[in-house]
């Protein structure tokens, strides 16, 4: 096995695949390749892969349904690769449980900054993505306070080094991407991160201050917080967590009194 895991490359492409397999072995990974989806999918179950990077346009079945059969049995980093930039693509795919999703032709170094941004942020939970341990609930409802690597806010417990998330007690399975995000405006305790900012909380350092912020950047971020507030049962309406500031970006609600 690589130093960093193994690493399986779902691409018909030739010279696309050729391309990733050497990318991904300079970085450290033990590399396996399919050329289409079912042995992808075949693929990523024998070899307990920790990164995939899944083509959309398969000649077999598309790159959404092998996201969607990956993740009955694996919390592999998935980032999807496309010849398309359509809004609809991404977001899919972000929904299907994607963690990143990259528009061809790609820079190999943007490839591998991502994929070794993701890396730094480990994910605790196993199986799946809809699964964590639960975090420390002690003290829970006091906003935005640290009771050790746990910050709370309204019954909702985020466990910095565990990096695990709980309501209330019951644990909620995240994304990398969304646990970054929640973390980010929780230690916030109320003030506005725009959506550039948020961008660059999920890209990792590649973005720096003077990257270009692309409005499909700024839609994958609103992706994620919908689904955030999907998991956390958001009443729109009268949010206790996730607020919108119109034009902008996002905050912490207030706290309320439990």
């Amino acid at each position: 096995m690589g130093d960093l895991g193994v690493a399986v490359v779902i691409e018909d492409d030739v010279d696309v695949r050729n391309l990733l397999d050497a990318v991904l072995q300079q970085a450290g990974f033990e590399v396996h390749s399919a050329g289409n989806g079912r042995d992808g999918v075949d693929v990523a179950r024998q070899r307990q892969a920790n990164v995939i990077t899944l083509d959309v346009g398969l000649p077999d079945i598309d790159g959404f349904e092998v996201l969607r059969r990956i993740r009955q049995f694996s919390d592999a980093y998935i980032v999807m690769l496309t010849g398309r930039g359509e809004e609809l693509d991404t977001i899919t795919a972000l929904q299907g449980g994607a963690d990143d999703y990259i528009v061809k032709p790609f820079r190999p170094r943007e490839l591998r900054a991502r994929i070794t941004a993701m890396l730094r942020r480990p994910r605790v939970s196993s199986g799946s993505s809809d699964k964590a341990e639960a975090p420390s609930t002690a003290g829970a409802g006091a906003s935005g306070s640290r009771r050790g690597t746990v910050l709370q806010h309204n019954g909702l417990a985020l466990d910095t080094e565990t990096r695990t998330v709980a309501l209330r007690g019951t644990p909620l399975g995240l994304t990398r991407s969304e646990f970054d995000l929640l973390h980010e405006l929780l230690k916030g305790t109320g003030a506005v991160r725009t959506r550039a900012d948020l961008v660059r909380v999920v890209r990792g350092e590649y973005y720096g201050e003077d990257t270009y912020i692309s409005e499909a950047d700024e839609r994958a971020v609103e992706v994620h917080i919908g689904n955030l507030r999907r998991k956390l049962r958001e009443d729109a309406q009268d949010p206790r967590w996730l607020v919108t500031v119109r034009g902008v970006g996002y905050r912490l609600a207030p706290k309320r009194a439990e």
